[in-house]
């Protein structure tokens, strides 16, 4: 891909705007699991929503956190469980280490 094209350019954008927020978004994902055993990004989104940290369902919010928290071991996936949203089959993320 060329680095300087337009979908290129908006990626980078996007990135550069969140980077001062992934420190907290990850703190409040961390917040969420810790009060459970295991969930699902919908279930931590929805979790969110119902704690007022979001005020939509956005998945977004918190798949590419996990993901970095999963990078850091902050995190670990435990197993799956079928989807209320999508009714596929998708990992359950938990706490990793000391934390659980």
């Amino acid at each position: 891909m060329k680095k300087n094209s337009i979908t290129f350019e908006t990626r980078r954008e996007s990135h550069e705007e969140i980077i001062p927020k992934k420190e907290n978004r990850q703190q409040v994902i961390l917040d969420v699991l810790a009060d459970r055993e295991g969930m699902t990004v919908d279930e931590i989104a929805d979790a969110l929503i119902m704690n007022g940290t979001i005020k939509y369902y956005d998945r977004n919010f918190v798949a590419p956190r996990l993901t970095e928290l999963k990078e850091g071991g902050e995190v670990k996936v435990v197993g799956k469980r079928q989807s209320r949203r999508t009714g596929k089959n998708v990992a359950v993320w938990a706490i990793a280490g000391e934390r659980a």
